[in-house]
């Protein structure tokens, strides 16, 4: 666990100290795939408090939901076709579903 909030503060740091930008016309595809990650991480922290956390698992994962996200997004909008929303649904009602999960075994410890 300690671990993990290094990396996400090692993370975060680099994130505030080099300046990386992006064209506007990408944020539909980078927020997609965010959410996607938040997906993954909610669900190894999941995994981490069920003690079956397998890290081959989360980064396949990590990267290949983001980057499927973003595909759906980018398809979808050469198509004219929210395809989006399939990514935004998935993701986001696993995320909440993680996060209730995660919640009931903190306050059950």
């Amino acid at each position: 666990m300690i671990l993990a909030l290094l990396g996400i503060l090692i993370g975060v740091l680099i994130g505030f100290y080099i300046p990386v930008t992006y064209s506007t016309s990408y944020s539909l595809y980078i927020s997609v795939a965010i959410l996607a990650c938040l997906d993954s991480v909610f669900g190894g922290i999941r995994a981490n408090l069920e003690q079956n956390f397998d890290t081959r698992i989360f980064v396949t994962g990590f990267f290949g939901n983001a980057i499927l996200a973003a595909f759906l997004a980018y398809i979808g909008d050469r198509l004219g076709v929210p395809l989006y929303y399939a990514a935004i649904f998935a993701f986001g009602s696993r995320l909440f579903q993680n996060f209730a999960i995660i919640r009931r075994i903190l306050i059950n410890r």
